[in-house]
């Protein structure tokens, strides 16, 4: 058993499908449960996804956050029905050459993006990505672009974007994931670098939009000549500098704990402990077998108002009657959904 550890409303659950099963209700109604995470295999269409986003709701009297990973390109789980949103490596082609014209579009993706997901009752998305686009496979065309500059600029209108939606934001995979080939989903991730190095170029985004982001998500990288534990674990990098040196305040989230890289931890008892004790406000733990298996390990005391995770509800300000009276919402959807097959899209 995990004993003596605050974890109470602090572990976002992955659901088995489209509807509620009885195992999911009742890792919904363990008192450690803040949230859920939802991916392709929980979605139909919209109306489905409403309804379940409001089974989640009803399920418990505890206010149960209801996140995503909803980034556009290959990283968006609903499809039938949404905009379907281009990579986000597209709006940094265009500010190569366009930069005007590219914030903007970085501010209608993130709007429209937020927008479509509250109407269906979900909360958060994890975006953007603020990563570097650099020698990572599984970052790639997930970023804004290999520069600073443009990374800054994008991301400081994407979180514009969202925020005048209702939504609030989240920047991953900090201290960065892009500068390094391997995928943390299925290899141990190393990047040999110094601090100065990685100050320069990846951590360099995260310090510029610090205080528009509510939440920041770790990556599952070891930066061995700064800390000798992947940074999710690490209480330097949660602790010492993003909170101290950086001087973030909002929420610091895991990557999802069952993926390969956190095994550096062992079994997901001590990767959900050894992350909290680190720094993280809250853990993902995604696959439904996994939410069992820790469970049966894990003891959290129950809460009698909401979860930790609780401020970073979502807010949708507009109906879907109201948007489809707003000639301007239809063009910004089909000027994204244009964009990939414009030539700033073909290299997707």
């Amino acid at each position: 058993m995990t004993h003596g550890l605050d974890c109470a409303g602090r572990v976002l659950i992955g659901l088995a499908g489209a509807e509620l099963e009885r195992r999911d209700e009742e890792a919904l109604r363990h008192p450690a449960t803040g949230g859920v995470v939802l991916f392709t295999r929980n979605y139909r269409d919209r109306q489905q996804l409403k309804a379940l986003t409001q089974a989640i709701r009803e399920t418990t009297d505890r206010t149960l956050l209801i996140t995503v990973d909803h980034e556009g390109g290959r990283v968006q789980r609903f499809r039938e029905g949404f905009t379907r949103l281009p990579p986000l490596a597209v709006l940094g082609r265009i500010y190569a050459s366009h930069p005007d014209r590219a914030v903007d579009l970085a501010y209608r993706h993130g709007r429209v993006m937020a927008t479509e997901l509250l109407l269906c009752g979900v909360d958060l998305s994890f975006a953007p990505v603020l990563d570097i686009d650099g020698a990572s496979t599984v970052i790639g065309d997930r970023a804004f672009s290999g520069s600073v500059r443009a990374i800054t600029a994008l991301g400081a209108h994407y979180l514009a974007g969202m925020h005048d939606a209702g939504m609030k934001t989240c920047g991953k995979h900090f201290p960065g994931h892009g500068s390094v080939v391997a995928d943390s989903h299925v290899d141990n991730v190393t990047d040999e670098r110094d601090l100065a190095q990685l100050e320069a170029l990846d951590i360099a985004p995260f310090r510029a939009l610090h205080n528009g982001l509510d939440a920041i998500m770790m990556a599952h990288v070891v930066y061995p000549a700064v800390a000798a534990e992947p940074a999710g674990y690490s209480s330097f990098w949660i602790r010492e500098y993003l909170r101290r040196k950086v001087g973030f305040n909002g929420l610091v989230l895991s990557d999802d704990l069952g993926m390969h890289a956190a095994g550096y931890a062992g079994k997901l008892p001590e990767r959900l402990r050894l992350s909290l004790e680190a720094g993280c406000d809250a853990v993902l733990v995604c696959k439904p077998e996994e939410v069992a298996d820790v469970y049966r390990e894990l003891e959290a005391a129950p809460l009698e108002t909401g979860t930790p995770l609780a401020g970073l509800r979502g807010r949708n300000p507009h109906s879907e009657e109201e948007l489809a009276l707003v000639g301007e919402w239809s063009h910004w959807q089909r000027s994204l959904e244009e964009l990939e097959k414009t030539r700033w899209g073909t290299n997707t």
